[in-house]
């Protein structure tokens, strides 16, 4: 993660330059140090930069992004010999979806194998057994459907595909993947509206072992083609709707204040923000409309994401999700963003520039007040009602084994304190956290994940 942070210092030097030199020297040296040496001649380029203005910045996106009605027939105009697909669990195949997807890539004259059974939250051995497959079948087409797990795990085992000898910690090595394409090119099919892993240079992996979740971030992984077809989210129970729909509120809104933002990211997530306002809380009650309209809001939230990056509202989800694994439950993704979100709002509005950024969401989601402060506790406010009419809980102190509000949760008062100087440590050294526009200290991310815990107010 180092030289990205190094990357996007650089790129939006006007931005964060009263607050790169005050990140702690302990910031500094757990995210650079491992990473020096393997980019010392990219780290050398970019640190003869100092104006935004004086250096080339990237946008990147899918090729093709098929979408609305029948987005799926799109699959027929696909050239090629083999086509791998991945999947999840059965609801694609119950809905018939898998089929209509095998159906169309034959019609287009591929010989077609499926790699079926990939879990939430993908681990590293199905990445691997993946990628094994995939080197025995030679894909020129890696086709993934489902939600962000299968499409999140395909991406790994591409790289894996094309790459055998990677290990999986170079994997994760921050805009340090080879590229691609030399064996296969990759098509991401969302059945969900929050990832938006379709469109964006992300995965998530987790290793079960250190009980942790790790992103892969690299523009390569960017499938070559995206299909958004709204039919597929018709089939989400109204919980994966609340999840999925918080995750993609998370994203636009921390794409919009990362020190990463620009003027190409910043339409797509006010848009974003926009819809999801309008049209998530329909959705989650039923109205398909609307569940259509948040298909579309979600991918929008994640062509801003994938270019501006995120924040620590992500990596403290990232590393809180499978840290309290041996305790019968996870912290699902989307409710946890949606716990942390209103924390991690109050904690960077005490930076200036993201206090106005946030001020301007406000406004545009016509919340009122008249002066910053006001405007971010309205923020604040309205998003903590959100939670409160999707049955999220507000803390991990109250957030139950099955996810819901509960007056006890899964994860002990005691066990969570034990944990949460590792956690922190962890979360600090995520892949989101160079982006977020205040940098905690050790002590300012302990404090932070105790007011998420504790659900308490954030003064620091």
């Amino acid at each position: 993660m180092g030289v990205a942070f190094c990357i996007h210092e650089c790129y939006t030097f006007n931005k964060v330059k009263e607050n790169a030199f005050s990140r702690s020297w302990e910031f500094w040296k757990t995210t650079l140090t491992q990473y020096i040496f393997q980019h010392i001649d990219n780290i050398i380029l970019i640190g003869l930069v100092r104006e935004r203005s004086l250096v080339m910045a990237r946008f990147t996106l899918p090729r093709d992004i098929y979408h609305g009605e029948d987005a799926l027939e799109a699959l027929k105009s696909f050239t090629g010999k083999k086509a791998m697909i991945c999947v999840g669990g059965g609801s694609m195949k119950r809905f018939g979806f898998l089929d209509k997807v095998e159906a169309y890539l034959k019609e287009a004259g591929m010989e077609v194998k499926l790699f079926e059974g990939i879990e939430p939250d993908p681990s590293v051995e199905t990445v691997m057994r993946g990628a094994e497959e995939m080197l025995k079948f030679e894909p020129d087409w890696i086709v993934a459907i489902g939600g962000g797990s299968p499409i999140d795990a395909a991406k790994a085992m591409w790289i894996k595909y094309e790459y055998p000898d990677i290990t999986f910690e170079d994997m994760c090595k921050v805009f340090g993947i080879p590229p691609l394409r030399k064996k296969a090119h990759f098509c991401a099919i969302s059945s969900t509206s929050g990832t938006a892993t379709e469109v964006t240079a992300f995965s998530i992996i987790t290793d079960y072992e250190k009980g942790i979740k790790y992103p892969i971030a690299d523009f390569e992984i960017t499938p070559d083609v995206a299909i958004v077809d709204p039919e597929l989210a018709e089939t989400m129970p109204q919980k994966l709707v609340a999840h999925t729909g918080m995750d993609a509120m998370t994203h636009a809104i921390e794409a919009y204040v990362s020190t990463a933002n620009c003027d190409f990211t910043d339409p797509l997530a006010l848009h974003a923000i926009e819809m999801i306002q309008t049209d998530l809380i329909p959705s989650y009650n039923g109205d398909m409309e609307k569940r259509h309209s948040m298909h579309h809001a979600q991918c929008l939230a994640g062509m801003a994401f994938s270019n501006a990056l995120l924040g620590i509202v992500h990596s403290m989800a990232h590393k809180t999700g499978a840290a309290f694994a041996d305790y019968g439950a996870h912290i699902i993704h989307g409710a946890a963003n949606a716990m942390y979100l209103p924390k991690v709002i109050a904690f960077n509005a005490k930076d200036e520039t993201a206090k106005k950024r946030y001020g301007k969401i406000a406004d545009f989601m016509k919340l009122g007040g008249s002066t910053d402060e006001e405007k971010v506790d309205l923020l604040i406010k309205y998003l903590r009602g959100m939670n409160d009419e999707l049955n999220i809980p507000h803390c991990i102190k109250n957030y139950g084994a099955d996810s819901y509000p509960t007056e006890e949760g899964f994860v002990p008062e005691e066990v969570f304190l034990e944990r949460l100087p590792e956690v922190a440590k962890n979360a600090i050294g995520d892949a989101c956290t160079g982006s977020n526009p205040r940098i905690p200290t050790q002590e300012e991310m302990e404090k932070l994940l105790k007011c998420c815990y504790y659900d308490t107010e954030v003064d620091f």
